[in-house]
């Protein structure tokens, strides 16, 4: 059972993150379509925010990597260990990602309406994306406890 708990935990992780970036590049890629209907020249500071929430999926994929090729550690004996890891680390990046999107959506209708916004929506996206970073970290961090 432990065994179980463990890769859930590392599926957990990855699939979070990744559906979390889905949805957040999702929700600033349609404001992007919009935003090309009414300044189409605009098009480059549109895809930068669009792909600023596809990194949680990355993080995702980077916790999931090293937890199940690098650190191998036993399974059976870590499993709810991992489970805790993977479903918290999967959970702050889905959230920051939807967030994230949501973030960069507004910045495209901003600069889609003559606003100067593309830094100042950089910045205030990478906000949310501390927390993943975080979330990232702590899952690394953690075999040091072992």
């Amino acid at each position: 059972m432990n065994e179980i708990l463990g890769y859930l935990g590392l599926g957990l992780m990855l699939s979070l993150a990744g559906v979390g970036s889905a949805i957040g590049t999702t929700i600033a890629g349609n404001a992007a379509e919009g935003a090309l209907k009414k300044a189409p020249e605009k098009s480059s500071s549109y895809l930068i925010l669009t792909a600023l929430p596809a990194t949680q999926g990355i993080y995702g994929f980077v916790g999931f990597f090293m937890w199940l090729l690098v650190y191998k550690f036993d399974f059976a004996a870590l499993g709810p260990v991992l489970f805790g890891i993977g479903t918290g680390m999967g959970v702050v990046c889905l959230f920051s990602a939807i967030r994230q999107g949501q973030v960069c959506a507004n910045g495209i209708v901003g600069i889609s309406q003559g606003h100067d916004v593309q830094t100042q929506t950089l910045i205030y996206g990478a906000l949310p994306e501390f927390y993943a970073i975080l979330g990232l970290v702590g899952a690394l961090m953690l075999p040091l406890a072992f």
